[in-house]
């Protein structure tokens, strides 16, 4: 809104303020019909001030942003950063993860895994350290038989192993033998 149209817009509600005064049970029709005038000016100067979509939020930093019904304020963006912090509080932090260059592995090695729950996890023998070859599963029997179809796999590691994660790890059932490879073909020469 610039300076005129906020210089017009207040002598109108002025005026209006003025009209509202004046009334009386006894005020003529003629004095409606020029209150009546005055709000349409009034409300035709509002118009053309607002240029914005009216705020479908009732957050003052994000007043047109997306809705979300369950959220005090309607809005989307902060419920979600709220819902985040909540979670964070109840969770805790969220762990920083720390890259070990010893073994690559698409699912990363124990020391990479965030604090434990009750899962089962399927490993296997890289030639150098256990490391994690599937999802961890909620169910023991699934990563059984997760362990199972790697191994009838194309190329099956050299041993696997099944471990269960709660408050701590253990290991339950180890398949082959995991061996040593040294990583240089010629042993380090």
């Amino acid at each position: 809104m610039n300076h005129a149209q906020l210089t017009a817009l207040g002598r109108a509600l002025r005026l209006l303020g003025e009209h509202g005064d004046a009334l009386t049970a006894d005020t003529p029709d003629a004095k409606l019909h020029e209150v009546k005038a005055d709000l349409k000016r009034a409300l035709d100067l509002l118009e053309e001030s607002v240029a914005s979509a009216p705020p479908s939020t009732r957050c003052a930093e994000h007043p047109t942003g997306p809705v979300d019904e369950s959220a005090p304020d309607l809005c989307l963006l902060c419920e979600t950063r709220r819902r985040a912090a909540r979670r964070a509080e109840f969770n805790g932090p969220a762990a920083q993860h720390q890259r070990t260059e010893s073994a690559p592995s698409r699912y990363g090695t124990r020391g990479d895994r965030p604090q434990p729950q009750q899962r089962w996890l399927p490993e296997l023998w890289n030639g150098q350290e256990w490391q994690l070859c599937g999802t961890p599963r909620r169910d023991r029997r699934e990563a059984e038989l997760y362990i199972a179809a790697q191994r009838r796999g194309s190329r099956p590691a050299m041993a696997y192993r099944l471990v269960h994660e709660f408050t701590d790890y253990e290991v339950l059932r180890v398949w082959g033998t995991p061996v040593r490879v040294d990583i240089e073909p010629m042993g380090n020469l």
